[in-house]
This record gives structure tokens, C-alpha cells and sequence, in this order.
């Protein structure tokens, strides 16, 4: 079962995307010192501007997919440089995700009874299961639209402009209005599926599945799966702080999600040990109880949500406490040019997500920020300045994030 909602980077990373023309635009490293460049996010926009949003959520296209992580990239550039192009481009793909919601879709996309008996407000991964299953993917889509509403919400000279792109799905023709709709829609999923039946919290506030849940019932929530919850419940604050228009319900998110954070570095879900190199280095497992050997598939999942949690300053996680999960990448993980150990404590000899890979998942390019000495190294491992570019926009936007952060500190 670990397969089912761990794998997404996978099996769907490679055939997420349907592809306007022959070839798209591909995003392209002017330098790796200094601040990002216009051409560097011109060539990001240009990219996601010849892509179109998947049909469906089969294989988790929404999750850690191709559209999933295509839309939080473009949030991520939003947030670094405030580009309408970009927030533009996010919406398109944010409407189709809402429209894609089983309760909203048409069949054969939606309207399936899943395991609770009803039509409820999810995006099952694979209709053909019986009962349709749901698991910590349908933390995601609710993110990408918690996620696109609070962009907007911050960014109060548009609120009452019509959106650029129009709209197709009658979800709001200002940005104010296509925010609110997103918002709405969100906490619909979240309280009436996530918290109403999928989730059991009756432990501290701690992650469990519901006990009669088909997917993992009455176990832990797995570390990746709590950072896509994590994602929806962050960007549902942060919407709803602005709008200040539900305390009670910004309460149970931000104590949820305040949870799992302490659950994770105060509450034995990880261990901090010295690495080869003497430095201070975290060692993991997959879920509680196991405090060691995290894949580096799901390890890199693990360490973007943390990350996005670091960024977003509301749960207090400090660079200090970032900075082991850096060193146990560059320390432990990393075994020489473009080798890399399977799994966060350095073992080799694993399969599947635990096998050693010859490039970075982009999840860890997040640590350069923490360990300079290794980032143009880090980076250079599959992106080069000027050259043929890359079609990874969630590498790519990863790259720029931890490039912006270096310019402005200095």
C-alpha cells in the first residue's frame, strides 16, 4: 500500500502534462549568482504558458504529477516575484483542478461513489478500486486552491480586475471573486471529506487515518502525505488571516497543522545524528514509529513541505532547524559526482524509491539555501547556465527561490 499515495513522483511525473505543439518553451539558467533575471523568469512563464492542465487525477496527476508540481511552482515564482503572468497561468490550471472535483465533474471523471458511501468532494486517483480509496493526495488539489486564493488575497491591487484569462467555469470574473471561490470551495473539501471522515485527530491533533478507512485505516499519517494536508491547511490560514472572516476554523487548521510540525521534530518522528563529516544531520523514517532510513523519493517530498512550512513563518521552524536536513543531503546522501544514496541515511542498496539515483530530486534543492559551500554543485548537477534548458518547472522554480534567497542576502 505504500506504493499507492508514495509513488507519485513516479509514475506520474512523466505523463502529467498534454503539450500544446511539438515542443514547449524550455527554462533556461542566465547565472547562478546575483538576483534572477528577466530572462530567467521570462523563459519560466513562457514555459508554463504551452502547457495544459491534466483531464483527470488518475495516477495522481494533481498531486506530485506533472499539474500538481507545475502548480506549485508557479505559486512559489508568484510569491518570489509577483508576476501576473505567472498568478495567470496558475489559475488556469487552479479552475481546472476545482472543475475536475468528483462532486463537480461529470462522469467519467466525477461523480463516483467512493469509500464513504457518497459523491463526496475528492479527486480518487484510480476509479477502478472498489471501494475508491482516498489518502493524503487530496490534500494537494485543496492546497493549489488554498494556495492560488491567498496569492490573490495578498495581493490587493487586483481584486477588482477581471481575470486576464476570463472565466471559462463561472467561478468569479475578478480576481477577489475567483479568490473567495477558491477559498469556499477549499474548506468544503477540507471539512466535509479531509476532517470530516478521512482523518482521525482524536490523538493530540496528531495525523491518523479513520480507523474504517481502506487506506492505511488507523495507521499514522506517512511524513509526505502529512505535507500535502500540511500545504492545504498553511495556505488556509493564510487566506483566511487576511479575510479574517472564520477564526474558529483558522484555529482547528493552524492547530492541526502546528500538530504535525511538533509531532515531527519534538515528538519522535525524527533523529538527529552526527554525519561522516561531524555535522548535525536528521535521520527519518517513512511513518511513525520508524525513525529511520526515509526513501529519497519520499524524503524529497518530505523536505519541500517542511520547507514551505520554514517560508511561511507561522509555525516557527528556524534555519537552524532546517539546516540538518542539508547536511544530511550533502554530507550523507550525496556520494560524488551526480551519485546519490537511495535513502537519507546513505544505503545503496535499495530498489524502487530507495535506489540510488544519479540526479537531485528537486524536493532537495530547497537545502542549497542552508549549505552555500555545496550550491552551485547542487545546482549544476542538472541545470547549466545557457545551454539547451530544462523542462523541469519544478526544479527550475526551486532553483530561482534558493537563487533569490542568496541575492537578497547579501
Amino acid at each position: 500500500m505504500r506504493e499507492l499515495f508514495g509513488a507519485y513522483a513516479l509514475g506520474a511525473f512523466f505523463g502529467g502534462l498534454l503539450f500544446t505543439g511539438v515542443a514547449n518553451a524550455q527554462m533556461k539558467v542566465s547565472s547562478f549568482d546575483g538576483p534572477v533575471t528577466e530572462e530567467e523568469l521570462k523563459s519560466f512563464n513562457d514555459h508554463v504558458a504551452t502547457l495544459k492542465p491534466a483531464t483527470d487525477n488518475k495516477g495522481n496527476q494533481w498531486v506530485q504529477g506533472h499539474s500538481g508540481e507545475l502548480t506549485k511552482a508557479m505559486g512559489l515564482v508568484y510569491q518570489m516575484a509577483g508576476q501576473q503572468e505567472t498568478l495567470d497561468q496558475m489559475l488556469r490550471f487552479c479552475d481546472a483542478v476545482l472543475s475536475e472535483r468528483n462532486d463537480l465533474a461529470k462522469a467519467p471523471v466525477g461523480q463516483h461513489k467512493i469509500w464513504t458511501g457518497g459523491i463526496d468532494p475528492v479527486w480518487p486517483n484510480n476509479i477502478t478500486q472498489n471501494p475508491i480509496q482516498t489518502g493524503g493526495g487530496e490534500g494537494d488539489p485543496v492546497g493549489h486552491l488554498a494556495s492560488c486564493a491567498y496569492l490573490i488575497l495578498k495581493t490587493d491591487k487586483l481584486y477588482n480586475q477581471k481575470v486576464t484569462t476570463g472565466d471559462p467555469h463561472k467561478y468569479g470574473a475578478t480576481y477577489l471573486d475567483r479568490a473567495k471561490t477558491y477559498l469556499k470551495q477549499a474548506d468544503f473539501s477540507m471539512t466535509t471529506h479531509i476532517l470530516k471522515r478521512l482523518l482521525d485527530l482524536s490523538n493530540g491533533n496528531k495525523m491518523y487515518f479513520a480507523k474504517d478507512a481502506p487506506y492505511m485505516g488507523g495507521k499514522p499519517v506517512p511524513w509526505n502525505q502529512q505535507m500535502m494536508f500540511n500545504y492545504a491547511f498553511m495556505n488556509l490560514c493564510n487566506a483566511h488571516r487576511i479575510l479574517n472572516d472564520n477564526p474558529k476554523l483558522l484555529a482547528e487548521y493552524n492547530s492541526i497543522l502546528t500538530a504535525s510540525i511538533d509531532w515531527f521534530f519534538h515528538g519522535g518522528g525524527v533523529q538527529t545524528k552526527k554525519g561522516k563529516k561531524g555535522s548535525s544531520v536528521y535521520d527519518w523514517g517513512y511513518t511513525v514509529p520508524r525513525t529511520s532510513g526515509e526513501d529519497s523519493n519520499h524524503g524529497a517530498l518530505d523536505v519541500a513541505g517542511f520547507y514551505r512550512t520554514y517560508i511561511d513563518g507561522h509555525c516557527g521552524i528556524t534555519a537552524n532547524q532546517m539546516k540538518p536536513f542539508a547536511n544530511m543531503f550533502v554530507d550523507v546522501m550525496t556520494l560524488g559526482d551526480k551519485r546519490y544514496a537511495g535513502t537519507v541515511d546513505g544505503r545503496t542498496d535499495g530498489e524502487g524509491h530507495a535506489k540510488p539515483t544519479n540526479n537531485i530530486r528537486s524536493g532537495y534543492l530547497f537545502l542549497a539555501e542552508f549549505r552555500p559551500d555545496a550550491y552551485k554543485n547542487m545546482m549544476s548537477a542538472d541545470l547549466v547556465v545557457g545551454g539547451k534548458g530544462t523542462g523541469s518547472a519544478d526544479g527550475f522554480s526551486r532553483f530561482l527561490w534558493v537563487k533569490n534567497q542568496r541575492a537578497k542576502a547579501k
